[in-house]
């Protein structure tokens, strides 16, 4: 492990995959290790997961990467899932040999990866994971080509636009964006990545809070996940996702 520097409240540093590559990462807080995984694009340039991990470090040791590709972190291709997965296996070496895990959207999926490949992972929260049905997979093959080709011609912009209007982000919430989107078109090829991963989940509770498209406040969010990690009843599911609803419906909790 190499020690990189700090940030406020946190600790940065960085260890080395399976492969060798170099994976970015920082940790804050004291308590039971969690780990929190970034979606499909998602960095500490163009962040998604942080804010929550500084609420949740009052409880955990939070540590959140930049997955492979991404901001400090290398990147060795050919991509592979499995290589994923063995960043994340690092990583949860590096917090003491076991983690409970939160997922946001595509990285709900790594996740899903990681603990059907026997990672050592105490509870799983997967927010909004993006599984399909066997009837999609076509229009996803077509959709990875659509991006990678985008990229490969050089034109990261288009590529970024394509993938967010393609996966539903309102027009408004892309012009909030503003320059946000450099951050993300920096790491645009990471993008075909995350659309190689699917896989099915095979049972949990489901936990449905309002919020707004995509995204419930942190301030929501950090309880019920603390509540979820923190519960000793050892009949208690690993497997918890969340779903969003419009900030006018009734949030509602039922089991899968």
């Amino acid at each position: 492990m190499t020690t990189i520097g700090t940030t406020i409240g946190a600790t940065m540093d960085s260890v080395r995959s399976a492969d060798g590559t170099t994976i970015a990462f920082e940790r804050r807080g004291s308590g039971p290790a969690l780990i929190l995984v970034d979606p499909a694009g998602g960095y500490r340039e163009f962040d998604h997961i942080r804010g929550l991990g500084k609420l949740l470090a009052a409880s955990f040791t939070v540590y959140t990467d930049d997955r492979r590709g991404r901001g400090g972190s290398a990147d060795t291709p050919p991509y592979a899932i499995e290589r994923e997965v063995d960043d994340l296996a690092i990583l949860i070496a590096e917090a003491g040999g076991s983690a409970s895990v939160y997922a946001f959207s595509s990285g709900g999926l790594l996740a899903l990866h990681a603990a059907a490949g026997g990672l050592p992972i105490d509870r799983l929260a997967l927010f909004e994971p993006p599984i399909g049905t066997d009837e999609d997979r076509s229009a996803d093959a077509d959709f990875t080509t659509e991006i990678a080709t985008l990229v490969a011609a050089g034109r990261r912009g288009d590529a970024v636009q394509h993938f967010l209007t393609s996966i539903g982000v309102p027009p408004e919430a892309i012009a909030q964006m503003g320059p946000g989107t450099l951050a993300l078109e920096a790491v645009a090829h990471t993008l075909v990545y995350d659309c190689m991963i699917a896989e099915a989940l095979p049972n949990g509770t489901h936990r449905s809070l309002a919020g707004e498209w995509h995204g419930v406040p942190d301030n929501d969010l950090a309880p019920v996940l603390a509540e979820f990690f923190l519960d000793s009843n050892p009949r208690r599911t690993r497997w918890l996702t969340s779903t969003i609803w419009p900030s006018s419906s009734r949030p509602s909790l039922a089991s899968c």
